[in-house]
């Protein structure tokens, strides 16, 4: 069976290249409010959410971890072809206009039995799905199954909360808990990346992205070795 683990990243489109009508809907709490600093708090937040929706913005980053090949292969968004090996060459990066990340990761989908991921089932697969369709890319496996199903797709997130019975912690409060080493001990955290990005700062981004599967991936070891109970 080829399993792989993947993990996304997103950052919002120009509010410029919303329509008016967009911005209104988006905006709509901001503007009823009478308290200049309440109204500008609220529109601060509605910005910051811009990057969670898949009308608004856009991926930028895939990074996949192949179980069987032990390699790790990362996308990220560029306008020329850029690719480079790691020092240990255990991992690949690629830059490529994000139709063609799509593209690609629908490609390597098709040819996988089994994704592992954190909060994938709400956030990376509905994201790439409705983001495909926007940019008429057409999907090659329907990766939503039922939070039960663990067949095709093993979601950490579910499995840790047993399927929401307990609280939910993010994917670093997991690993500092199970001793394993974060992706958010380095420079780059989630809460950067539009940041990164806006800075130019793309191939820090993949970097990051690799990292958030390396520790996905060793997540889930935990899980299978001691959790996945049949």
């Amino acid at each position: 069976m080829r399993q792989i683990v993947f993990d996304i990243e997103t950052c919002s489109l120009p509010l410029e290249s919303l329509s008016d009508s967009q911005k209104e809907y988006l905006f709509r709490y901001a503007e009823k409010e009478k308290d200049p600093a309440v109204k500008e708090e609220k529109y601060d937040e509605a910005v910051r959410y811009l990057s969670l929706y898949p009308y608004t913005s856009k991926v930028i980053a895939i990074s996949i971890y192949d179980l069987s090949k032990n390699r790790y292969l990362t996308y990220f968004e560029s306008e020329s072809p850029i690719e480079w090996n790691s020092e240990d060459n255990a991992a690949y990066y690629k830059g490529l206009p994000e139709p063609d990340i799509l593209s690609s990761f629908w490609k390597i989908i098709s040819q996988v039995d089994q994704v592992i991921t954190f909060n994938g089932k709400y956030f990376d697969v509905p994201f790439l799905l409705l983001r495909s369709a926007v940019l008429r890319v057409k999907p090659s496996k329907l990766l939503s199954t039922s939070k039960y199903d663990n067949k095709t797709h093993i979601d950490l997130l579910d499995q840790l909360t047993f399927s929401g019975l307990t609280k939910k912690f993010n994917l670093d409060f997991y690993c500092q808990s199970f001793g394993i080493q974060s992706s958010k001990n380095n420079e780059v955290n989630g809460m950067e990346v539009k940041t990164l990005y806006e800075a130019g700062k793309i191939k820090e981004i993949a970097q990051y992205c690799k990292e958030d599967v390396r520790t996905t991936f060793e997540l889930y070891q935990i899980w299978n070795e001691f959790l996945n109970i049949k």
